[in-house]
């Protein structure tokens, strides 16, 4: 009978399942706080690989240490790999185990590398002629293996997602056999193993070589046959890195290794052993596929609780200290949602109530807007506006559960309870679409038994995880910025949110007769200048005018036909007319849409006022975002956009909207955070940082007039360099060369050295730890950063550069707008906007002399940086008149 003999790559599958889960649902700690997505991952890929397989024999090989024969022989050898997380080195342990559980051997060996193992195993196999073998794996280096008896499983997509590599797949995709794949390795190198190939081979180079000559050694036997003299010299050159760099990428198929086949054979899993192993990961869903209900995890009916009334409500008073506070409601805008029912306790004491009406009674709100006992919600802003609408102030919040889970780690920003309890290990929990269906609001039979429960289960998880949630905001030194910045700031724009600011109907109906009229004639314009009326909002009727009708040139097609995109029509107009009509349009339309009717439909009724949702958890950087409607995002661009903010007034009619806006912050934050004396010199003297730029770069004299279009191409370096903008993208956004938008960029680094060097340094360091942070040590994780697909890694690498950057100037901003509420204490001023770098105030008359230096000097010092802050404030009667 033949023998099925499995072989796993330890290490790289460990790897691959760790990043491709780092930022997943499935990323979270079990209940001792250890990170377990590589070891879900590895165990999702066993699943899959022994149900596929059915092997005989099974054995998981680990790399033993860094130091093998190969860093002896070349000292570099992986030397650039970045140092592995601590979130994947303490999983590495529990892998053994979780493969032991599984029946499986595992085994490493000093001085070699797992895939020495494996190569060692499965030519022993081959020899022995009664075994198929196969070989999974995350590193395509494995395929020289490939043989008649050997099949070589490569992770394509995580590690379900296999691609399975013979000889022939092996010559069909690489265009070699399987022995030559070290040849090639050889003669171009490997950046990810780190040792040097020849001088200018590539390879597609390598390829046509080996593919002429067949090995190294014969290309070195027929050198004269090599043509080029350029490829000569360069082979001759480096004849020694070649060989050794195909002794380097030659997997030892006679490692000095202690076991044999007959140590190997699988005898299936130990149910005991991983039952108990599956019990301490929390891993719910292996445990129900072994038939086994998890004995930790909390049953819904295993929660007991009271219901509350008007009868048992003093009950609650023997909360002295601390309590977990959860209010429903039935849908995200907590600013019309209806309120559903609300929980109250901690530890194994719970009151649960649909009646809304007991908010209000004595226990309740003394326990809510006391300043002395501690509050834990989900979501402290969204509880603080919920609640302000009947009349009770929120108070002493102490631990938001949502508001942790994000700063732990930005994608975990859920603001559904039970996915964000999961993520962090509390597994026994229903989302509200397992509840309440996908899509539905919270409109179940408040009164049903199923209500009570999850509701009080939501309120369970975020007693549960306070303490471990907290243990990890400490570990990432972040409990001052949750403390200091993230839980003030919520209240803060709680109350921007529920003050709203009033917004005048009729200048908007006036405007929107306006621009249904310029509508009307662009759209005549157009059809004239078509020869035809035609549905101009199709893309594919525009299509057939712009590029059969009129045979302008095909920029760019999609599956459905001509692209008709902004970037297409952007770079047509400037030839045809009615490319620019349309452009024109398509802006009217959607200030029309966009912002006029959808500004018509969201003023509420009572106070004239639109009342937007802060987003404090949607972005990556920790800006904020704008919902329900979007005030940050109304244009400034264009004229008619503009006319927009025209609608935006002050409460009272003898009052002043005040704008006040941070001068170049993300670039004063560069200068800072780089230390670069030439750029902090630049806003030291109060110079246009973009003119100083523009001198430097071009090579002008300091007396030298900028003109407006120099300065404009420096200021294009100067953000783009923020986000790592490539020769390519900056000669795109410029209309210049790429080789003088090299040149620019080249001599740009020569003048701002620090700026380089703070780009080096920061992807390194996003290298060796998988996150980068800002000034307040808000991070971002980077999961991409050590991906094989240049694109992805290209991007993370540009991120790590920015998110610095950006996420630092969100922290100021944040800041300023604490300390700018307390400032205003005592005050009739309100904050009422927020826009990226700017903040909107209404402000009465006879205050306006007193906020005319309290509010930049507020601003000014929200933070210390190496450089000074610079605020820019303009004040008028609407928010038009302001700017």
């Amino acid at each position: 009978m033949t023998k099925k003999l499995l072989l796993i790559d330890g290490n790289s599958i460990a790897f691959k399942a760790f990043y491709a889960l780092y930022n997943s649902l499935e990323r979270f700690t079990n209940s001792s706080g250890l990170h377990t997505s590589a070891i879900f991952g590895f165990n999702r890929m066993l699943d899959k690989v022994l149900a596929a397989e059915k092997p005989t024999d099974v054995l998981v090989a680990f790399d033993a240490g860094k130091t093998t024969f190969r860093t002896k022989m070349f000292s570099d050898y992986k030397g650039n790999r970045a140092k592995t997380p601590t979130e994947l080195s303490e999983q590495f342990p529990f892998i053994r185990e979780l493969v032991k559980a599984r029946g499986i051997k595992s085994y490493e060996l000093a001085d070699y590398e797992a895939d020495d193992i494996i190569g060692t195993l499965a030519r022993e196999a081959e020899n022995k002629g009664d075994y198929q073998v196969v070989i999974v794996t995350g590193d395509r280096d494995l395929t020289q293996l490939t043989s008649d008896k050997t099949t070589v499983q490569v992770s394509k997509k995580g590690v379900t997602e296999l691609e399975t590599y013979t000889p022939e797949h092996v010559k069909e995709k690489l265009g070699v056999t399987p022995s030559q794949i070290i040849d090639i390795k050889g003669l171009m190198g490997d950046n990810s193993d780190n040792y040097p190939g020849v001088e200018k081979v590539g390879e597609k180079t390598a390829m046509k070589l080996i593919g002429q000559f067949g090995s190294i050694e014969n290309i070195y036997q027929q050198i004269d046959d090599v043509s080029g003299k350029k490829l000569k010299e360069h082979l001759l050159a480096d004849k020694d890195k070649a060989e050794r760099g195909k002794t380097l990428a030659t997997i030892k198929r006679d490692a000095p290794i202690t076991i044999s086949l007959n140590d190997l054979s699988y005898q299936g899993d130990d149910l005991d052993a991983l039952t108990d192993f599956y019990e301490r990961m929390g891993f719910k869903s292996f445990l129900a596929n072994l038939g086994v209900e998890s004995t930790q995890a909390d049953k819904i009916e295993s929660i007991s609780y009271q219901t509350l009334t008007a009868k048992n409500a003093a009950d609650l008073n023997q909360f002295k200290d601390e309590v977990t506070f959860y209010l429903e409601m039935s849908d995200e805008n907590y600013h019309t949602a209806d309120l559903c029912g609300f929980v109250l306790g901690r530890n194994d004491k719970w009151y649960v109530t649909n009646n809304i009406d007991l908010l209000n009674s004595e226990p309740v709100k003394s326990l809510l807007t006391s300043d002395v006992i501690k509050k834990n919600v989900f979501d402290a802003k969204r509880t603080y506006v919920g609640l302000n609408r009947v009349g009770i102030t929120l108070a002493n919040v102490d631990f938001d559960m949502l508001l942790v889970s994000y700063l732990l780690n930005t994608t975990n920003n859920s603001n559904d309870v039970g996915t964000v309890a999961k993520l962090h290990g509390f597994s026994n929990i229903k989302t509200d679409e397992e509840v309440y269906g996908k899509g539905a609001k919270r409109s179940i039979d408040p009164e049903s038994p199923v209500f009570f429960d999850h509701i009080v289960h939501k309120a369970k998880a975020i007693d549960a995880l306070h303490d471990e949630m907290f243990k990890q905001l400490d570990d990432h030194n972040q409990t001052d910025l949750y403390r200091n910045i993230e839980i003030k700031i919520a209240f803060v724009l709680a109350k921007m949110e529920i003050a709203g600011i009033k917004v005048n109907p009729e200048t908007l109906e006036q405007m929107g007769s306006k621009f249904k009229e310029r509508l009307a004639e662009i759209e005549q314009t157009i059809f004239n200048e078509a020869g035809e009326e035609f549905n101009i909002g199709s893309p594919k009727q525009l299509g057939q005018i712009l590029f059969e009708k009129m045979n302008l040139p095909v920029l760019k097609k999609t599956k459905t036909g001509y692209s008709t995109s902004v970037d297409v029509l952007e770079k047509l107009a400037p030839d045809a007319q009615i490319v620019q009509n349309v452009l024109n349009y398509r802006q009217i339309s959607k200030l029309q849409s966009t912002y006029i009717d959808g500004l018509l439909k969201v003023i509420h009724k009572d106070d004239s006022k639109v009342h937007t949702r802060y987003l404090q958890t949607l972005t990556q950087t920790g800006r904020l975002s704008s919902v329900d409607p979007n005030l940050q995002n109304i244009p400034v661009r264009s004229e008619e956009g503009r006319l927009i903010r025209q609608a935006f007034v002050p409460s009272h009619d003898d009052w002043l909207i005040w704008s006040s806006d941070y001068s170049q912050i993300e670039l004063r934050v560069l200068a800072s955070i780089t230390g670069d004396a030439n750029m902090q010199e630049a806003f030291r003297e109060g110079e246009d940082v973009h003119a100083t730029t523009a001198r430097r770069i071009f090579g002008l004299s300091s007396n030298t007039e900028v003109t407006g279009d120099l300065r404009r191409q420096a200021k294009a370096v100067n953000f783009g360099i923020v986000y790592g903008i490539s020769d390519y993208g900056l000669a795109n956004n410029t209309g210049i060369s790429r080789k003088q938008a090299h040149q620019f960029i080249t001599r740009y680094f020569e003048e701002y050295p620090g700026v380089k060097k703070y780009m080096d340094d920061i992807v390194k360091f996003a290298k060796d730890n998988g996150y980068v942070e800002t000034i307040a040590h808000r991070r971002r994780y980077l999961p991409d950063i050590h991906s094989r697909n240049f694109n992805l890694r290209s991007f993370a690498e540009r991120t790590a550069m920015n998110t610095p950057i950006q996420g630092s100037a969100a922290d100021i901003i944040k800041i300023a707008m604490i300390n700018m509420d307390q400032a205003l204490a005592g005050l009739k001023t309100r904050m009422l906007l927020q826009v990226h770098d700017e903040l909107i105030f209404e402000v009465p008359g006879d205050e306006l002399e007193t906020v005319k230096n309290l509010i930049p000097k507020v601003m000014d010092s929200a933070i210390k940086l190496h450089v000074p802050l610079k605020v820019e404030s303009h004040y008028g009667k609407t928010w038009y008149d302001a700017k």
